[in-house]
Order: C-alpha cells, then structure tokens, then sequence
C-alpha cells in the first residue's frame, strides 16, 4: 500500500510559510508582493484555476489583479496589456493563463512578457537559465513536483525516472530537473512521447513515472514496477452524470489499482495541482524580493 503524497497539505504549509513572511514585510512597513492573472475569455478550466490562485493570494496576504479580455481581444491588444503590465512597477509578477484563443500566437505572447515578471516560468530566457542550472522561475508545475519529492525527502539520486509527455509546460522542464545536480536530482531520466515504442517495457523498469499526458487512466498497475513512486500531473475532466457536478476530475494514472503497488504517489485531485498555485506564489515572492528589497 503506498504512501500519499499529500499536494493540499503541503501546499498549505508553503502557504502558512509564505503568509508569515507577508506579515513581517508588512510589519516592517513595506508592501506585499503583488500577483497580476490575464484572463482570455471564459474557459470553464482556466476560470476556476484563476479564481483558485486570485483566492490564495487573498489568503496569504498578497495583492492580486484580474485582468479579464474578451476572447474576441486581437493580438495586438493583449500585447499591449502585457506592456501596461511589464511597466507597471507596483507589480511583481503575472502570468496569462493558456490556453488562448486559436487566433492569438501563445509563442508571440510568452515572448512579450518581461522574463523578470515572468512567474510562470516559460519565457525562453528563464527556461534557458533553468536548463543551465542558474537561478530563475521554475515552470510551478515542474517546480512544485520537485518541492514535493524534497519535502517528502525521496532520494531519487540515481534512480530511473521516467516523463510521459514532452510539453514545455511539464514534460520537457520536468526531464532536466529530475536530472540536475542538487537534492532531489541526480536520476536518470527517460523523456517519453506519443511517439515512443514499447511504452509499457520503458515504465516497467523505472523508478519514478511522471505522467503528463492528459489522458485519464493511462498508466496502469501492469505498467509499473513494485513500490515505484508514482507521479500523476495529467487532469482531466471526464463527463459523469452521477455527480453533481455532471463530471469528475480524473488524472493519467487508474489510481485504485496503481496505489496498491507503488511505494508513493500523488493522488487527483489534491496532488499536483495545488502544489502549483504554491509554487506560483513561491515565484512571485522571488520576482518580489528581486524587485523590491
């Protein structure tokens, strides 16, 4: 039976953390960290992942901002509110949350964006200073993966690990740190795809899996080893009428029957994803003890 790796907990003690230093910044006289969140029209997803992250600001002390356009919005115009923003020197940091309408480059808008503020993490100049091993914002993703290995003091040094999904978001990001030196790092990292023959042999002698796939029970217990950690990052929701909400929120792994084998895994939902908006917030701090002290 395997042990939980509990993200809700842990993201409220990063959150407990994060609120005391707030308090004594404030103590001080000084302003709290200042979030800013670009909102392109009304995707039922990216709506409650907003309103999530604008909530925890709130929670832990911090200044928010809700930017909301209009899906019918033109490049140019979000381009121009990314400059208000890369200007504005009350903020710290901001993210524009994806996905974005079909007509908007997410390439051209990522770039627009000051890497300085950049608290996502995914301007090429930060996620080249990570793949470099120099300090910078962390994709949160990838980054709350990482707090959540070390807070759970998972020695991974040497082990196998392998990442299903290439994206830049996580798969890609999520390959170079498990392997940089540090503590957790160090492992041996296989990077799988759509694309990847034999999948199943790959997985069955790793480790550590971390699926970022987005397709709900992908993994099973015949695809992994014998008290392997298990890490799901995949979210989807999957239509149920027998639920209130009229769908669940299922991740990449069949978790009844892969937590009987596996020595840790995270769970879907209360894993993953609010070691995200922690790490998220981690950043701003970051961009804000940059900026302001």
């Amino acid at each position: 039976m395997s042990t939980i790796l509990d993200g809700k907990a842990t993201s409220n003690q990063i959150k407990e953390e994060l609120t005391q230093e707030v308090n004594a910044l404030k103590a001080s006289g000084k302003r709290p960290p200042h979030l800013a969140a670009v909102l392109v029209g009304n995707d039922g997803a990216s709506l409650t992942y907003v309103g999530s992250k604008v909530r925890s600001c709130e929670k832990i002390g911090f200044d928010s901002s809700l930017i909301r356009l209009e899906d019918t919005v033109s490049e140019n115009e979000l381009i121009e509110t990314i400059n208000k923003l890369n200007n504005d020197t009350t903020l710290d940091g901001f993210i524009v949350q994806l996905p974005l309408p079909k007509h908007i480059n997410e390439e051209v808008v990522l770039h627009a964006i000051n890497p300085d503020k950049d608290v996502d993490g995914f301007h090429p100049t930060n996620f080249g200073k990570m793949a470099l091993g120099m300090e910078t914002f962390i994709p949160a993703t990838p980054f709350g993966i990482m707090e959540l290995l070390r807070r759970y003091k998972l020695d991974i040094s040497g082990k196998h690990a392998v990442v299903i999904g290439r994206s830049h978001i996580v798969g890609r990001p999520m390959s170079i740190l498990l392997s940089e030196k540090g503590n957790p790092g160090n492992a041996t990292v296989t990077l799988t795809h759509s694309r990847t023959q034999n999948l199943a042999e790959i997985t069955r002698a790793a480790d550590i899996v971390v699926s970022a796939l987005g397709v709900p029970n992908f993994v099973t217990a015949d695809m992994i080893k014998q008290d392997a950690i298990i890490i799901d990052v995949g979210i989807t929701r999957v239509p149920d009428e027998n639920h209130p909400k009229g769908y669940v929120i299922t991740g990449d792994v069949a978790y009844d029957e892969v937590k009987e084998k596996a020595s840790f895994i995270t769970p879907v939902p209360g894993g993953v994803g609010p070691m995200t908006i922690a790490m998220l917030l981690q950043n701003t701090m970051l961009a804000y003890k940059r900026n302001a002290l």
